[in-house]
């Protein structure tokens, strides 16, 4: 019996240690490449991207150009410079500044590292990358992307690309890291066709026709991540209206296929509600100077940098069902919210690894619960965002391994949105919680940032430490337990399933009583007056609290 207690205490300690661990898998040179900052990379700095592409949309192809304008940012690096391309996409020629030298390069997968001439500390240099090729084609987009070459309900062709985590350089030349957005904006030239319609971010900058082809002149004046940089292209029809904002008049426009323009008007109208819910949340909408603009796609969605790819079919809810299972998420349309929300968080706020991806979709899965209670409710914010918790998978960490360009769990989303729920409420401090979130909007305005200025900078306006709190859930697979007893009136607890040192406090109010206990490894215990007797029943605390709740006895 010692002897299988024994190997069943050690089994059990092994898979409590595996869950305590951060999955570390191992990545290749070529995700090195595509995923770290090194010396190729790091010695100059985008600040301008000016794409030009035309679709053959029979055949399938692009070409196009790329001009990059950087600015150089150290004094020491390789004579060389890291532009990504993926294959099968090719490079023809790069050309450097007005004198329009050709440049060597040589390719390496993906990665092709170009010669690039000795240049001044904080001089600016640009260079033209050509390039052409059939671009891989998206599989099941936005999840599995690349190009999609897709027709509408009348053969007309209806074209768009969806590739974050795989990257922009999918379809054009750039420096594919997120750390790097071209400071001073981007400008995106679609030739197509002149019976159809090409859609960019930002501003229509003009029009050019010519043979039978129309350039589609699209500007962006902010900073913008790499693959938020999408054509769009269809027989698009097109209305706008403007909104009075916190900085004052935002221009929307509104974008669908000519013969479901109806149903879009009456649809569309939900961006002005996510839109006051949101500027009230986390504050003023983040690129003002750009507009707002939401465009119909023959996918389910993306959260294109003012230029919100839209492909709901018209419907409340995800395709019309409800992820919480509540109704609350019937009530409102699950794309113009959600991909919307990542406006400030992953295009204003935006991780500088993909592996904290949690910074864009945990936050923007809780805006969920923040538009659910800014139209109907607190508590009905809670049910929704206590509904999705059946999603969460615990399969691995929600934050992935850095310089490979590999995400996490997608338990990103649900088990996210859920992390900040249960740090609200650690906080019990609602005015104090929403100043946190427009604070991270304010003080990270569009910049990229690592978990740990996320972490840190919650913690400091909290005003106590979340370490081990952002630990726990981001770092480990295990769900901390409070563990329970109660003899007469007094109430014993202690936390357990949980990383060395976790202290996460849990603050228990009803509207009637408050509770607050600060459970450790260690036991403890509290008095409990009358009116706080409901405060302990497991089903209340993990209503407020991503935890698990276990009686034990005496």
């Amino acid at each position: 019996m010692k002897r299988l207690f024994s190997a069943l205490f050690l089994l059990t300690a092994s898979i409590t240690q595996a869950q305590l661990m951060t999955d570390k898998p191992a990545g290749t040179h070529a995700d090195s490449l595509r995923g770290s900052l090194n010396a190729e990379r790091t010695w100059w700095d985008v600040q301008h991207y000016a794409i030009s592409v035309q679709p053959d949309i029979k055949e399938q192809t692009i070409s196009g150009k790329n001009t990059i304008r950087y600015k150089v940012v150290s004094d020491s690096y390789p004579a060389f410079m890291q532009i990504d391309l993926q294959e099968p996409m090719l490079i023809d020629s790069v050309l450097f500044g007005n004198s329009r030298r050709p440049m060597r390069f040589t390719r390496e997968g993906n990665a092709w590292h170009v010669q690039a001439p000795k240049q001044v500390l904080n001089s600016t240099g640009e260079i033209t990358v050509y390039f052409h090729g059939t671009p891989r084609k998206a599989v099941t987009p936005p999840w599995d992307g690349g190009w999609i070459w897709s027709r509408d309900a009348k053969g007309n062709p209806w074209i768009t690309v969806a590739c974050q985590g795989l990257g922009a350089s999918v379809w054009y030349p750039c420096k594919d890291h997120q750390s790097d957005e071209p400071d001073a904006g981007a400008d995106l030239n679609i030739t197509v066709p002149d019976a159809l319609v090409a859609v960019g971010n930002g501003r229509l900058a003009g029009k050019q026709s010519s043979n039978g082809l129309t350039t589609w002149q699209w500007q962006v004046v902010n900073p913008i991540n790499n693959y938020n940089l999408i054509p769009y292209i269809g027989k698009y029809e097109n209305y706008t209206n403007t909104l009075q904002g916190a900085k004052g008049t935002l221009d929307l426009s509104y974008w669908a296929l000519d013969y479901d323009m109806p149903k879009a008007k009456e649809q569309y109208q939900q961006v002005k509600l996510m839109l006051r819910a949101f500027e009230y949340w986390f504050g003023a909408y983040p690129f003002y100077e750009d507009g707002y603009k939401i465009i119909q796609t023959p996918h389910l969605g993306m959260e294109h940098q003012s230029a919100i790819a839209y492909g709901n079919k018209f419907k409340n809810g995800y395709l019309g069902g409800d992820l919480s299972g509540t109704g609350w998420g019937l009530k409102w349309d699950f794309i113009i919210v959600h991909e919307s929300g990542h406006e400030w968080f992953a295009n204003n706020i935006t991780s500088k690894d993909i592996a904290d991806m949690w910074i864009h979709e945990s936050f923007t899965n809780y805006s969920e619960t923040l538009f659910t209670e800014y139209y109907y409710g607190k508590e009905a914010g809670t049910d929704y965002c206590l509904g999705t918790r059946k999603k969460i998978v615990n399969d691995k960490p929600i934050i992935g391994p850095y310089g490979v360009n590999q995400e996490g769990s997608g338990d990103m989303y649900y088990k996210g949105g859920n992390l900040i729920h249960t740090i609200r409420h650690c906080i019990h401090n609602d005015t104090l919680f929403r100043s946190i979130l427009t604070g991270l909007n304010t003080t990270f305005y569009h910049q990229t940032v690592t978990t740990q200025q996320v972490e840190d900078y919650i913690s400091t306006r909290a005003g106590f430490s979340l370490a081990k709190v952002f630990h726990q859930y981001l770092r480990t697979t295990a769900i901390p337990e409070l563990e329970y007893y109660q003899k007469g009136n007094q109430f014993h607890y202690r936390w357990n399933n949980c990383v060395t040192g976790f202290d996460m406090p849990l603050v228990l109010d009803n509207g009637k009583a408050t509770l607050q206990l600060k459970p450790t490894k260690s036991w403890q215990s509290v008095t409990l007056q009358a009116n706080q007797q409901a405060l302990t029943v497991p089903d209340f605390i993990t209503r407020y609290y991503y935890v698990t709740v276990q009686k034990r006895k005496p």
